[in-house]
């Protein structure tokens, strides 16, 4: 199930990597930049202008595979992770 969850996210990146060409190719280095520092930013713009760009169903591939990846994961554990073995509560 854990290696579902990162296929999920690779596929998230790759979306989010062809909405960022997009990004750059239509707006300009500054938002592009914007773009890279920002997520969020990308994916909102691109459901903007997903119909005027023709990216519509790259735009709902992502969504679904974003919603399926925070399912898998928080299903799965995948956000949580611990370093070294229990904590103790010595005094």
């Amino acid at each position: 199930m854990a290696i579902l969850g990162m296929l999920l996210s690779l596929g998230c990146v790759i979306c989010f990597i062809m909405v960022l060409i997009k990004l750059f190719q239509n707006e300009g280095t500054l938002k592009g930049i914007l773009g890279l520092i920002c997520g969020l930013y990308t994916f909102v713009w691109g459901w903007m202008n997903a119909t005027k760009l023709n990216i519509k169903n790259i735009m709902m591939i992502w969504t679904l595979l974003l919603i399926l990846s925070i399912i898998i994961n928080v299903i799965t554990g995948g956000f949580s992770y611990s370093m070294g073995g229990m904590p103790t509560n010595t005094p």
